[in-house]
């Protein structure tokens, strides 16, 4: 009923000017645009019949515009009065993208170590063996994202994920010892799986998430992708931010000493499960 009377009043219209295509705005000034059911997209603009047509009789010029108002009254409560913005929508689009391609270079970042020996406590940047963390942060580096060394650090930055939203490129946390205290991160990679690395012997696997150890201790998922650059938001004490503030430089949060992160940060081997 909306189309046809939509349609019934188009005819009738004169080829003059339009009184409420001005209300609605123009293609060109980004005002409100009405997205009917089923035009993808296309853009109606109704106008009501001005009255030149001198066969027209008054009556039935009420009677076809009510007609309108109440089609553009149904239509809008049905289809929402959308405002859409190109440059918005555009730049949206193209943060998503790159957050998408940016994950997939992660993700393929770690596969290629796949079988790498798990080493607790091995250095930073080496590829002889990883530990969880050092794990994470090297595939990360390597797609120019920074992040701290320890599991818990890690799970500091970014934006919190709930376990159910989780997307390629995440981290996941775990606190396989119970103690209250996260000592494991793996890396989500779609289709339930999880990348990661433990326990001498296994090194760099894929794992199922779904009733696994790591699920079941599950603490924090967190985002870390970055929405514009290459660099992630640490955990700062006062006088770092206020140096940060001052210089306009983000500061590395420290890493923890030897004897503190085996104690509290990465996963103890005689606790694996």
């Amino acid at each position: 009923m909306i189309f046809f009377s939509w349609f019934f009043n188009k005819r009738a219209q004169p080829q003059g000017r339009s009184g409420l295509s001005s209300t609605l705005g123009s293609s060109g000034d980004y005002g409100c645009v009405m997205v009917f059911p089923g035009d993808h997209g296309s853009h109606h603009q109704p106008t009501i019949p001005s009255g030149r047509n001198s066969t027209m009789q008054p009556r039935n010029h009420r009677v076809r515009t009510k007609l309108l108002g109440v089609a553009l009254s149904l239509s809008m409560a049905f289809s929402g009065a959308m405002l859409l913005d190109p440059n918005t929508t555009h730049a949206a689009a193209a943060n998503g993208n790159a957050n998408a391609s940016t994950a997939d270079a992660v993700v393929a970042t770690g596969m290629q170590y796949l079988g790498v020996p798990y080493k607790f406590g091995a250095s930073s940047g080496s590829t002889d063996a990883f530990d969880c963390s050092s794990f994470m942060q090297y595939i990360f580096k390597k797609n120019g994202i920074d992040l701290p060394r320890s599991s818990r650090q890690q799970a500091a930055v970014g934006t919190p994920v709930a376990k159910d939203r989780l997307q390629p490129g995440d981290l996941v946390f775990s606190d396989t010892n119970r103690d209250g205290v996260i000592n494991h991160v793996s890396l989500y990679i779609g289709d339930g799986k999880l990348l990661h690395t433990y326990r001498v012997g296994i090194g760099v696997t894929v794992s199922t998430f779904a009733g696994s150890t790591w699920d079941n201790t599950f603490v924090t998922a967190r985002h870390v992708l970055p929405g514009g650059s290459g660099t992630v938001d640490l955990p700062q004490s006062d006088e770092q931010a206020s140096v940060a503030a001052a210089t306009g430089k983000s500061i590395e949060a420290p890493k923890p000493a030897a004897s503190e992160g085996k104690k509290r940060y990465d996963w103890k081997p005689s606790r694996h499960s």
